[in-house]
């Protein structure tokens, strides 16, 4: 039987990083897929990746494999408050980057890391357990191999969920990410230049040069710098009344809501919808084992921190390993917790940031909103804040 280092179980972008990232140690990977998806449900997902990220899927050979449809830089970020009540404006340029995060294609992102995987010496696609000194878990916030190590996952969920969809416009988005924080939703149009979910699951061709207005569908056609991708988090009971409507009705609440600030919004795939949670693993490590992305750590998607705290995690621990002395192995339960303690602070931290950013921004009190929106434009004015705030996101 063939002796592996690690067990890397779950298949999605952070499960197949973690899994190249220590091959390229030269370590024995197995790696144990969990369920597809189903056919018929396109990915409408769309991730910011800010500079870590992109740094890691540099050297994993996967981003420069990206075609340049499947990833947009963001330039520029305009966050508004209550009613124009007050705004912030982050630029790639004033902070010294060149830029703030890249808007990637999630459907083509999983596609080029598993084809470099299948390149990849060191890893063998497992389908039942294997023995491993070391198993990093991977595989997101319902783990079931988390919950029978007896893990507490201590959630709190928040009654909203978020809307997923990709967008065309009539305005060129000149590479600014806009947002809208207004009780009790957050509402956010990334500049993304990919065609339809259903194009960029096949082969990736150069975008399309012809924009199809509303209710386009699938096979609605973008033209390089008039697409978005949208997430809007709302109540429960306000979002599944959006996606109730028919897509017009739908595009015209979204007018309502940017009040065109972005130009005719038109819906060019299907909706999507999840339930939004903030959870932490009541711990990440133990003899023989690890947690990494969302079987670890949930955040809600307001910062577009997510995958990249995920990331950063596996960034970490192939760090981590690398750095062992020789006669450790790789589930040494000591070298685990420097893993741990290397990612408390950070995880914490984003947590609790997006946390406290949904709940001023969700609270009615008029004293509040007043207060929240005097600290954006206060913010807005305070170039070395905003140099931090902007540290903190390029950095996870």
């Amino acid at each position: 039987m063939k002796r592996y280092d690690v067990l890397v179980r779950g298949s999605g972008i952070v499960g197949h990083s973690l899994a190249l990232a220590l091959a390229r140690l030269g370590l024995q990977v197995a790696l144990q897929a969990d369920s597809k998806r189903p056919e018929g449900h396109p990915d409408v997902r769309a991730y910011a990746l800010n500079a870590t990220s992109v740094s890691l899927l540099q050297s994993l050979k996967v981003w420069d494999a990206l075609p340049p449809h499947a990833a947009t830089p963001v330039h520029d970020m305009h966050i508004e408050g209550d009613a124009g009540g007050g705004s912030i404006d982050f630029s790639a340029w004033e902070q010294k980057v060149g830029e703030l995060a890249w808007i990637v294609d999630a459907a083509v992102l999983e596609r080029e890391l598993a084809s470099a995987l299948r390149f990849a010496p060191h890893v063998s696609v497992v389908a039942g357990d294997v023995q491993a000194p070391l198993t990093a878990l991977c595989e997101g916030k319902s783990s079931a191999a988390r919950d029978a190590l007896g893990i507490r996952f201590e959630r709190q969920d928040y009654g909203h969920r978020a809307i997923a969809a990709r967008l065309t416009t009539s305005r060129d988005h000149r590479n600014i990410a806009r947002q809208w924080f207004r009780s009790p939703d957050v509402l956010a149009l990334l500049p993304f230049d990919t065609p339809s979910p259903q194009a960029s699951q096949g082969n990736a061709g150069p975008p399309q040069v012809s924009l199809t207005p509303a209710g386009g569908g699938l096979g609605a056609a973008q033209t390089w710098g008039h697409g978005y991708a949208l997430v809007w988090s709302l109540p429960d009971d306000r979002a599944r009344a959006l996606l109730a409507l028919d897509d017009r009705a739908f595009e015209q609440a979204l007018m309502d809501a940017t009040g065109g600030a972005a130009g005719d919004l038109a819906l060019a795939s299907p909706r999507a919808d999840w339930p939004l949670m903030q959870a932490r693993a009541s711990a990440v490590s133990g003899p023989g084992w690890v947690l990494l992305g969302d079987a670890a750590h949930v955040v809600h998607p307001l910062a577009g921190q997510g995958l990249n705290l995920g990331l950063a995690d596996v960034v970490t621990l192939a760090k981590v390993i690398a750095q062992r002395e020789p006669w450790r192995e790789p589930g040494d339960e000591k070298l685990l917790r420097r893993y741990a303690r290397e990612r408390l602070a950070p995880t914490w931290a984003m947590g609790q940031l997006t946390d406290g950013l949904l709940q001023l921004f969700a609270h009615p009190a008029p004293a509040v909103r007043e207060l929240r929106n005097r600290g954006l434009t206060l913010v807005n004015h305070l170039p070395l804040v905003k140099r931090w705030l902007t540290a903190r996101a390029l950095d996870s």
